[in-house]
C-alpha cells in the first residue's frame, strides 16, 4: 500500500488536535492586561503541548519520507500514536485549569510517555516491514534519543508529586531535545 493516505490522515488528526487545544483557551473577561493573569497557566500548558504536537508532526513527517510503503501493522501502529496524541488536549486543559497541580502534571507525563512508546513502536514496525538494511533502519538506528526521552518521562511522572517544577522541566527538556527535526533521517535522505 502507498503511504499517501497515512500521511494525509495523520496530518488531519494532528491539525484537529491543535485546533481543539486552542479552542480550550477561553477569552478573558476584562480588557486590561490583568485579565490575562488567570489564564497564564492555561497558556503555558498550551504552549508546551503545541510544541510537543509540533515535534511529533515534524518527526512523523520526516519518518514517512524515508519509507516506501505501509501495511496493516504500520497503520495500526500509527493509529496507536494518534490515539495518545489525541488525549493531549484533555490533559493540557486539565493541567492548565488546575494551575499545574501534581495529579494533572503526572497524568500529562503519562500521556507523553505513552505517545513516546507509541512512536517507538511505530519506528520498530516500519523497520520490521522495510528490513534491517533499509533506509528507515539506518535512519532510526539504536534510537538513543527516543529511549532517553522515555526514561525522562518515566522519572518525571512520580516527581510531579514531589515538585511539579521538576516534572515540567523534564518535559521541557525532552521537547528541547526533539525540537530540531531528527538529523539521522535527514542524513539518510541526503545519501
Amino acid at each position: 500500500m502507498g503511504k499517501g493516505r497515512l500521511e494525509a490522515f495523520s496530518d488531519g488528526v494532528i491539525a484537529i488536535i491543535i485546533t481543539i487545544m486552542v479552542l480550550e483557551m477561553k477569552v478573558p473577561h476584562g480588557e486590561g492586561l490583568e485579565a490575562l493573569k488567570p489564564l497564564l497557566a492555561v497558556f503555558v500548558s498550551y504552549t508546551l503541548s503545541f510544541t510537543n504536537v509540533g515535534i511529533y508532526w515534524n518527526n512523523h513527517h520526516h519518518l514517512l519520507h524515508v519509507i516506501k510503503q505501509v501495511n496493516g501493522p504500520i497503520l495500526w501502529a500509527n493509529m496507536h500514536l494518534l490515539f495518545w496524541l489525541s488525549l493531549l488536549p484533555f490533559v493540557t486543559g486539565w493541567m492548565g485549569e488546575n494551575h499545574f497541580a501534581p495529579t494533572p502534571v503526572a497524568v500529562y507525563g503519562f500521556i507523553l510517555l505513552m505517545a513516546g512508546v507509541a512512536y517507538y513502536i511505530l519506528c520498530l514496525t516500519l523497520v520490521r516491514h522495510h528490513g534491517k538494511d533499509s533506509a528507515i533502519a539506518k535512519a532510526v538506528g539504536s534510537d538513543v534519543k527516543g529511549r532517553v526521552s522515555l526514561i525522562l518521562y518515566a522519572i518525571a511522572i512520580p516527581l510531579a508529586f514531589v515538585h511539579v517544577g521538576i516534572s515540567l522541566a523534564l518535559y521541557g527538556s525532552v521537547a528541547l531535545m526533539w525540537f530540531i527535526p531528527d538529523r539521522r533521517i535527514e542524513r539518510v535522505l541526503l545519501d
